[in-house]
């Protein structure tokens, strides 16, 4: 391998230069020690790590283990090209016959010098010393060949003394570089300043979204495993049915009454063969002494018939009339199949969606409470009910019932034309001022509807928008109690998840309907929401 092409392979792709003391991270990366632990403190704040070449992220700082081939590999390097690792950046002009880095640069000389020729350099004033640089043509003027001393404010650019004075800028306004510099740093720093808030507050929304995606994949491995052992369950059940009804088949065709009854037929059968054969032997005869000697009352005598009192057709009944497969038993059987949906049912979430009514006691008196007790309408005729401690101030109902155990769902339409809150909230929620509505404390949760179409869940003020359009008027609210989760549905084609809050609810939770105005061309329109159970 040539010189150079060992050299790429031995920089570190922080610092770019030969490594120090490396060490190695899980993906495989290498870094110089003290440039991944600067790279890792700066990722602290989000708390996530990741390695600056692959971007393999870490949910925990990586540990890191010095890699020693490398260290020695490196360490030999150097010794073998010390030159070409001390010697970067710019060198002496003067210095042809070894390259000597450069202290300082002379504008006016447009050279370059080390600490030897800045000894004996000129100190006149004209000569303008500065840090090194490769580009010293760019900070000497293009028209008069004079050092860039001032700074031009109405055009923004470097100029000479003589652009001062006899150029185009002669009548502008004009600052020593050093003081428009100072000036253009302070309005950076602002702007990084700025900036750095932008990025923390970036990283933080980051972080709540990766928190988030977290707390999501958990609840949706949850839910996978749920329905796992809900069609495990439901295989076996139906596994278990399957043997109970085949086993009762099976037992019923084997039944003993039939085997003997079988049996008995086989002994009449044999028996009157043999009368059949002596029958026919005597007919055989040719001594009819013998013939009429034979006694004949046996021959057509069966011992269950000699009573003589049955009912002739009754030994004409078949075996099989009272002994059939008993069809109603199997039925029986089959009909705990209803038992078995009934439990995937309630598996699934509930028995059936929650019977929500609205109370009349706690209505604002700008809503109208429909006879159903299901649609609350916002009107601009005050209602003429009692002021009690119970009621809304303005604009809200809550139901009747409250939950404090089990999964229920319930269905909500809002008007096309109107626009209002659905959610849930506790029964301590003030009844008075703008933190009474549904969503603007930490007593409440709710799906918001705007004035200009909008839609986002509110929670303790605070306000999650909602992305993507929402085309329907109708939304599901499902609520699992002790699993301290209200999640929101919007009833499209195919049904879609919108949010789920999660809270350790700590009383009963109640349906809360927020009905608001609204204008449309200056006069008010339709504004109502309606329970759908």
């Amino acid at each position: 391998m040539a010189t150079a092409d060992l050299r790429d392979e031995l920089l570190c792709s922080i610092c770019l230069s030969v490594f120090k003391d490396p060490v190695i991270l899980r993906c495989g990366h290498n870094f110089c020690r003290v440039c991944i632990d600067r790279v890792l403190d700066t990722q602290e704040k989000s708390g996530v790590y990741s390695c600056p070449e692959c971007r393999e992220e870490f949910w925990e700082r990586p540990a890191l283990m010095r890699n020693i081939n490398l260290y020695n590999v490196a360490e030999r390097f150097l010794i073998t090209q010390p030159e070409q690792e001390e010697i970067t950046g710019i060198c002496c002009t003067y210095c042809v016959d070894s390259p000597v880095p450069a202290v300082r640069s002379c504008l006016h000389c447009e050279a370059s010098l080390c600490d030897k020729h800045l000894k004996v350099h000129s100190k006149s004033t004209q000569h303008v010393l500065s840090d090194p640089s490769t580009s010293l043509e760019k900070r000497k003027c293009s028209v008069h060949n004079k050092i860039l001393e001032y700074y031009c404010t109405e055009d923004a650019v470097c100029i000479c003394v003589s652009c001062s004075l006899v150029g185009k800028h002669e009548e502008h306004q004009v600052e020593m570089l050093d003081e428009a510099s100072e000036k253009k740093k302070n309005k950076l720093r602002n702007i990084l300043h700025i900036l750095t808030i932008k990025r923390e507050r970036t990283e933080e929304k980051v972080k709540t979204l990766k928190d988030h995606r977290r707390k999501v994949q958990k609840m949706a491995a949850g839910e996978a495993e749920r329905v796992k052992a809900l069609f495990i369950d439901i295989r076996r059940q139906l596994d278990d049915l399957e043997k109970n009804v085949l086993s009762e088949i099976s037992r019923q065709e084997k039944e003993e009454s039939l085997s003997t009854l079988t049996k008995q037929l086989e002994i009449k059968k044999d028996e009157l063969s043999r009368k059949m054969r002596h029958i026919e032997e005597l007919c055989n005869m040719t001594d009819p002494l013998t013939v009429l000697q034979e006694s004949d009352t046996g021959y057509l005598c069966d011992p269950e018939e000699e009573g003589g009192d049955e009912d002739p057709g009754e030994h004409d009944k078949q075996p099989h009339d009272g002994d059939d497969l008993d069809v109603a038993v199997i039925s029986h059987t089959l009909h705990t199949l209803c038992d078995v949906i009934s439990g995937i049912r309630s598996g699934i979430y509930v028995e059936g969606p929650a019977d929500i009514l609205l109370d009349v006691t706690t209505a604002a008196n700008n809503l109208l409470i429909s006879d159903d007790l299901k649609t609350a309408t916002w009107t601009d005729e005050k209602q003429k009910r009692p002021k009690t401690a119970e009621r809304f101030q303005d604009y809200q109902v809550m139901s009747r019932r409250g939950f404090t155990s089990g999964r229920h769902y319930w269905d909500v339409e809002i008007s096309r034309s109107g626009c209002g809150r659905a959610g849930m909230c506790y029964p301590s929620i003030d009844r008075r001022g703008r933190q009474s509505y549904a969503g603007n404390s930490n007593k409440s949760w709710s799906l918001c509807r705007t004035h200009n179409n909008h839609y986002f869940m509110r929670h303790d003020k605070k306000e999650i928008l909602l992305p993507d359009k929402i085309s329907s008027d109708r939304f599901r609210i499902c609520l699992d109690y002790e699993a301290g989760q209200l999640s929101f549905y919007e009833l499209c084609n195919p049904i879609r998840h919108l949010h789920t809050f999660t809270a350790t609810f700590s009383e009963p939770l109640h349906v809360a309907v927020c009905v608001f105005w609204r204008k449309v061309k200056g006069c008010y329109v339709d504004s109502w929401l309606r329970i759908r159970s």
